[in-house]
């Protein structure tokens, strides 16, 4: 798609029966196409395969808003989500559709802080403004959102959404001992008839089966494109990378994995012919930390103008997604739900004490994408990855390995500060 001719389009009928504000969301919309123009259609040598994912930025607010709607007139549900501890294979198996709606823009947050305060996460805020200022069509399109208790701002938050649309919260274990396991497996059994609920129908392990196979599978298809980011030159750049995990939550599953394998056998191809998105020289980073919910490109963008490239995510939006598979060889409901409960057990946020498998996930990632140095990234207020992160500081202190900690929000007021940081600690790389 040409940079001229792309637009975020316009659903403004659609959006005025939805209940949103209209005329306010367009500007927003624009916006949103302009940056996306400069940003990503500016690249050079991108894969041809990338013209899926702008499509889908195109229709992000209209194609694919409709093919929810036309699930949720089916009766099936259609469940809002802010973190990656979401079962959505259970949703899947109900005929639903799980969509993230993280929040990761600054137009939203002043609407926010008329009722929460100005000193928590920007996610959370951009969040609920969106809900609050009926900016977000997927917003205006759930039955309910699903709200965990991941961190305190989230948690208390959710009280106050509800009053806005119906949340369900979740309780995450904040350790991981057998108590803790026995505790989520509840609270998954308890979602699975919350669920059922909604839907009015009754999953069977048949369709529990499926469902974990289709969320399998679009974890294999982004291992593989994490795995293909490893060559050197890297064969895709981070900001487009960045863009494919982030649409994984927006996507319809299975058409989402046949289109990021689509695009791997191109990668492959370009790997084969030693074509890369940048030369082979660039400086390769890992960005490990807290998740980039869409349209947050700052740090990747920051990176790649500066001449480097990203290779991995150390995320919720990137590698802690899609690392873990589920067992697919169980037939009972009762054992699918055990290995469904030991896999989402893995994921190691830093809402958990001790969490020390995510240092050492963190350091096998960075060998495994042949990083060249850590760039540690925390939204402001997040305390549990800002604390953690000096565990993060100590593992590459201890191993060598070139560092650098920001701590950012999503205004641009910091943007400069920023680069020149991140020039500093890639001229470390090049030495």
């Amino acid at each position: 798609m040409s940079s001229a001719a792309f637009e975020v389009r316009p659903y403004p009928e659609m959006w005025a029966e939805l209940d949103m504000d209209v005329g306010r969301f367009d500007k927003a919309r624009q916006m949103l196409g302009e940056v996306y123009r400069k940003m990503f259609l500016s690249q050079k040598n991108r894969p041809a395969n990338m013209a899926y994912f702008d499509n889908m930025v195109a229709e992000i607010f209209g194609g694919r808003i409709k093919e929810m709607l036309a699930v949720k007139k089916k009766g099936k549900p259609v469940v809002g989500t802010f973190c990656v501890y979401i079962p959505e294979e259970i949703v899947v198996a109900a005929g639903g559709v799980c969509v993230g709606l993280c929040g990761g823009s600054q137009g939203s947050v002043p609407d926010a802080e008329k009722v929460l305060p100005r000193n928590i996460c920007p996610m959370v805020k951009s969040a609920y403004g969106f809900k609050a200022g009926r900016i977000c069509p997927y917003f205006q399109s759930v039955d309910f959102v699903y709200g965990e208790t991941t961190c305190d701002a989230k948690k208390k938050t959710w009280e106050l959404l509800d009053r806005l649309v119906p949340t369900y919260v979740m309780e995450i274990p904040q350790m991981k001992k057998k108590r803790d396991r026995t505790l989520w497996l509840e609270e998954v059994q308890e979602f699975k008839a919350k669920v059922e609920e909604v839907c009015k129908t009754t999953i069977s392990s048949e369709d529990l089966a499926g469902a974990i196979r289709v969320i399998n599978d679009k974890r294999r298809a982004l291992q593989r494109l994490t795995r293909l980011r490893a060559a050197s030159p890297a064969p895709i750049s981070g900001k487009d990378a960045l863009l494919i995990e982030q649409i994984a939550f927006y996507d319809e599953p299975v058409r989402f994995a046949e289109k990021v394998n689509t695009l791997c056998d191109e990668l492959e191809q370009r790997v084969a012919a030693g074509i890369g998105a940048t030369p082979a020289d660039a400086p390769r980073v890992m960005v490990s930390g807290t998740p980039m919910a869409l349209p947050n490109w700052k740090v990747h963008n920051l990176v790649e103008s500066a001449r480097a490239v990203v290779v991995n995510e150390e995320s919720c939006i990137g590698t802690r997604y899609f690392k873990d598979l589920i067992a697919e060889d169980k037939k009972t409901m009762d054992d699918q739900l055990a290995v469904l409960t030991d896999r989402y057990m893995q994921i190691d946020c830093s809402c958990f004490t001790p969490n020390d498998e995510r240092i050492d996930q963190i350091l096998k990632e960075y060998r495994e994408s042949k990083a060249q140095g850590i760039l540690h990234y925390s939204l402001q207020f997040c305390h549990t990855y800002n604390i953690e992160e000096i565990k993060v500081r100590e593992a590459c202190e201890k191993e060598g390995i070139p560092y650098l900690s920001i701590e950012s929000d999503y205004s641009p007021e910091d943007v400069g500060q920023l680069q020149t940081r991140i020039e500093a600690f890639l001229e470390q790389i090049r030495g």
